[in-house]
C-alpha cells in the first residue's frame, strides 16, 4: 500500500461570529449580540484542521490575499500546524455568521476571492495528482482544479463534499461525476437514500449523507446500505464545521482500513469535536489569539 498523502483544495475564510437570541426577522429592528468572536472559517480549513489533529498532515491549497483577513487566516492555520499553500486573490474570503443558541445560522458573505489564474489551477492540480487522496471542495477554484485533475493520467482518490445538494444542481454535477466518494447532508431532500442512489449512478463508489440528530447513512456501489446514530454530545458551543469534521473522521478511519459502519461512527465522533468548540477545531483555541470579543 502506498504511503498516505493528502491534499485539500477549496475555501478558507476569516469570519466574525455573532450569537443572537434569535435570527433576524426581515423587518427593521435592533438586537444585542450574546457573544461575538473572530475565527478561521471555510469548509476546506475545517477539514484540514481535523485531519491535521488526526495525524494526517494535509496540504491545504487556498486562495488567500495579502490583506488583514488573509494574514489572520494564515497565522492561525500555521500556529495550528496546517501546511497552507496560498494562491493570489484580490480579497480573502470573509463572512459574518449570525448564529442562534440552537445552531441556526445565516452566513453573510462580505468578501469572496477572485478567480484563480490558470497557472495557479495547474500548479494545484499537479500537486494534488501526486497525493494518494484529494479533497476538492465546492467552489469555482475547486471546480477548475477538478477539471484539470480529472484529466490527469495519474489521479488520487477524490473526495467531494456536496453540502446541501438537492440532486439536480448543475454546479455540483462535475463534483459528483469525477469523485470516488461524495458527502452531503439531507437538508434539501425528503428521501436521502434516493439522493445517494442518484449520485452513485453517475460514478462514485460510495456516497454518505449526514442527518444531524438522526445520525448518518451510506450507500456503496454494490447497493449495500449502512446507517449509524449520531454520537452523544453534551453542551454545544458552536455548530460551524461539524460536517467537515464528520468527513475528516470518516476519511481517516476509511483510509486506515475500517469498514463503512466503523468509518461512519468515527465521523460522528469527530463531529462532536467541532460541536464542543467555538472554533472549527480546538487546535485554534490556542492558535487564534484574535478570537476574543471585539
Amino acid at each position: 500500500m502506498p504511503e498516505f498523502t493528502l491534499s485539500v483544495c477549496g475555501p478558507v475564510s476569516w469570519n466574525h461570529i455573532l450569537v443572537l437570541d434569535t435570527l433576524p426577522a426581515p423587518v427593521p429592528h435592533m438586537q444585542f449580540a450574546r457573544d461575538a468572536w473572530w475565527t478561521v472559517g471555510g469548509t476546506s480549513a475545517g477539514k484540514a484542521l481535523h485531519l491535521q489533529a488526526l495525524g494526517r498532515h494535509p496540504v491545504l491549497h487556498a486562495l488567500i490575499a495579502d490583506d488583514d483577513a488573509g494574514r489572520s487566516v494564515s497565522r492561525s492555520l500555521a500556529a495550528a500546524g496546517v501546511e497552507v499553500r496560498a494562491y493570489p486573490s484580490e480579497h480573502t474570503e470573509s463572512h459574518v455568521n449570525l448564529m442562534d443558541p440552537t445552531g441556526g445560522r445565516v452566513s453573510l458573505y462580505v468578501q469572496v476571492p477572485t478567480a484563480p489564474s490558470d497557472e495557479a489551477v495547474a500548479e494545484v492540480a499537479r500537486g494534488m495528482s501526486r497525493s494518494t487522496h484529494a479533497i476538492v471542495d465546492l467552489s469555482p477554484f475547486g471546480a477548475a482544479v477538478l477539471a484539470t485533475l480529472s484529466a490527469a493520467p495519474s489521479k488520487p482518490m477524490i473526495w467531494a463534499d456536496l453540502h446541501d445538494y438537492d440532486g439536480t444542481s448543475e454546479f455540483h454535477e462535475p463534483f459528483v461525476r469525477h469523485s470516488d466518494v461524495v458527502f452531503m447532508n439531507d437538508d434539501a431532500v425528503d428521501d436521502p437514500w434516493q439522493l445517494l442512489d442518484s449520485c452513485l449512478a453517475r460514478g462514485p463508489r460510495l456516497a454518505v449523507c449526514t442527518r444531524g440528530a438522526q445520525g448518518a447513512i451510506a450507500l456503496e456501489a454494490g447497493g449495500r446500505r449502512t446507517s449509524v446514530p449520531a454520537a452523544a454530545v453534551g453542551v454545544i458551543a458552536d455548530t460551524n464545521g461539524a460536517g467537515d469534521a464528520f468527513m475528516a473522521g470518516f476519511l481517516d478511519a476509511y483510509a486506515r482500513g475500517a469498514n463503512v459502519a466503523a468509518s461512519l461512527s468515527a465521523g460522528a465522533e469527530q463531529a462532536v469535536v467541532a460541536l464542543t468548540t467555538r472554533h472549527l477545531h480546538p487546535l485554534l483555541d490556542a492558535a487564534n489569539p484574535e478570537h476574543d470579543r471585539s
